[in-house]
C-alpha cells in the first residue's frame, strides 16, 4: 500500500496523487484504503515515516556505530533503489511550497538530521575539522551533499556517479577513508550491489527486504 503511494508521488507529485489512484495501484477498494488512512495527509505522512524506518535500519546493519563510512555505505544503498530516493526528492521539494502538509515533517527532519550529521563529524574528526569548520557548520553542507547528489543523480545516472562522488566529499572534508576506501561495500542488508548506480526492486513490507537520507 504504502510501496504503491510512494510509486505515484514520484510519477506525479503528491498533489497530483489521489486517493482513488493509490488505492488501484494497490488493488484495493478506496474504502479500504481509507480504513487505514482517513485522509490524504496521513497517508504522505505513512509514506515518509516508512522511508525513514527503513534508512535507520540499513544504517543500522551498516555498522551499528555511526562514522562516515557509515553514511557512505547508505549512499550506496540509495543507488540501488531509484524510486524511493525518487519519492524522497520530489516530496522533499514541494515541502518548500505553502501549506504543504509535508513541510512541518521536513522541518523537523532536517533538523534532526544536521544535528545527527554533526554528532558524526565530531566521533570521526573530533571539535575542528582539518579544514577548520566544526562539525555544526560542516553538517549542513553534508546533509545539502547527499541530497544534491541524489537529484544529480536521478536527472543524469549516467554522468553521475553517486556513492564515489560523495566519498570525493568526504575526502574534501578530510575525515572518514574517502573515495580511496577501495574496499567499502554497499550494505549487506540491501537489495543491490553496493556502489553500481544500477536499478533494483524496491523494498516492499519493510527494512528487512531492503531508506532519507535520501
Amino acid at each position: 500500500m504504502l510501496e504503491a503511494a510512494m510509486e505515484l508521488i514520484a510519477e506525479r507529485g503528491y498533489r497530483r496523487t489521489s486517493l482513488a489512484a493509490v488505492a488501484e495501484r494497490a488493488g484495493l477498494t478506496q474504502q479500504g484504503l481509507l480504513h487505514h488512512f482517513p485522509t490524504k495527509d496521513l497517508l504522505l505522512v505513512g509514506v515518509l515515516e516508512t522511508r525513514d524506518r527503513w534508512d535507520l535500519a540499513s544504517a543500522a546493519a551498516a555498522a551499528g556505530t555511526r562514522h562516515t563510512d557509515t553514511l557512505a555505505q547508505l549512499v550506496d544503498y540509495n543507488a540501488t533503489r531509484p524510486g524511493l530516493v525518487r519519492t524522497y526528492t520530489v516530496l522533499a521539494a514541494d515541502s518548500v511550497t505553502e501549506d504543504h502538509p509535508a513541510r512541518e515533517f521536513f522541518e523537523t527532519r532536517f533538523r534532526v538530521v544536521r544535528a545527527a550529521m554533526a554528532e558524526v563529524l565530531r566521533t570521526e574528526c573530533g571539535d575542528t575539522l582539518p579544514g577548520g569548520l566544526t562539525p555544526e557548520r560542516a553538517a549542513p553542507l553534508l546533509a545539502a551533499v547527499m541530497d544534491g547528489l541524489q537529484l544529480q543523480w536521478l536527472l543524469d545516472p549516467e554522468a553521475v556517479e553517486m556513492p564515489a562522488a560523495f566519498r570525493d566529499f568526504l575526502a574534501l572534508l578530510g575525515c572518514g577513508q574517502g573515495r580511496g576506501d577501495e574496499g567499502a561495500e554497499g550494505l549487506g542488508e540491501g537489495p543491490g550491489e553496493g556502489r553500481t548506480g544500477g536499478a533494483a526492486e524496491e523494498p516492499g513490507e519493510g527494512p528487512g527486504d531492503g531508506p532519507g537520507e535520501g
